[in-house]
């Protein structure tokens, strides 16, 4: 799978986790230089405390348009770590 924004891929496995519609990215299959840390913070109920990333490629800035679990509850530790992505980013084969 890849996640693909601003003409850009940002991320790349083959080892995704499928999870309510969602691809969950291993952490080390992201480009990290398109990654900068966000001061946002969700919860979900069976998940846990959702940290989010703002992607910024060639000057455009898209904002918590990535998220992760960086301590899940245990229902979801197979997402543990794992990198999702909404707001424009297209996952695709």
């Amino acid at each position: 799978m890849k996640a693909i924004w601003n003409n850009q891929i940002i991320a790349e496995s083959n080892q995704t986790i499928q999870i309510e519609g969602n691809h969950y990215f291993p952490k080390e299959s992201i480009k990290d230089e398109f990654f900068k840390p966000s001061d946002t913070h969700t919860t979900c109920s069976w998940k846990g405390v959702a940290s989010y990333y703002n992607l910024e490629v060639e000057g455009e800035v898209n904002k918590d348009a990535a998220w992760f679990y960086p301590n899940t509850k245990d229902a979801a530790k197979a997402i543990e770590g794992y990198v999702a992505f909404w707001k424009g980013v297209n996952v695709e084969k």
